[in-house]
């Protein structure tokens, strides 16, 4: 399992890492890339993708915005053309939000699991 520590000094990921990172099809990553300039992963001369941080956010946003808020491609690309800037900020938001419900999700577990072994003494 990767640690947060290693996902920072890591400077490309495959098309599969990403791919489930995002719960996706690989097919689907490189549909988008034809879809949406935004993601620009740098391709090998055997056409092998790698993605930088900067992409991987990209899919983040184009992800937010089809499977999270449910947009079509055509309404995607709409949005990031009229105001990237503000989806964005909106994809950065679920993001972190996102981050701190598996925190406190695993608060709760812990504390659970501290509470079920004292109940039985």
């Amino acid at each position: 399992m990767e640690t947060q520590k290693d996902k920072k000094t890591k400077l490309y990921y495959s098309i599969g890492e990403v791919a489930r990172q995002f719960g996706l099809n690989e097919s689907t990553l490189r549909f988008w890339e034809k879809e949406f300039d935004i993601i620009r992963p740098r391709k090998t001369e055997k056409g092998t993708r790698y993605y930088k941080d900067e992409d991987v956010e990209a899919v983040r946003l184009v992800f937010h915005l089809v499977k999270e808020r449910g947009m079509t491609l055509y309404g995607a690309k709409r949005k990031l053309k009229e105001n990237k800037e503000d989806a964005i900020r909106q994809g950065e938001i679920v993001h972190r939000l996102k981050g701190i419900r598996t925190e406190l999700l695993s608060i709760i577990e812990a504390l659970d699991a501290i509470q079920g072994g004292t109940s039985e003494k």
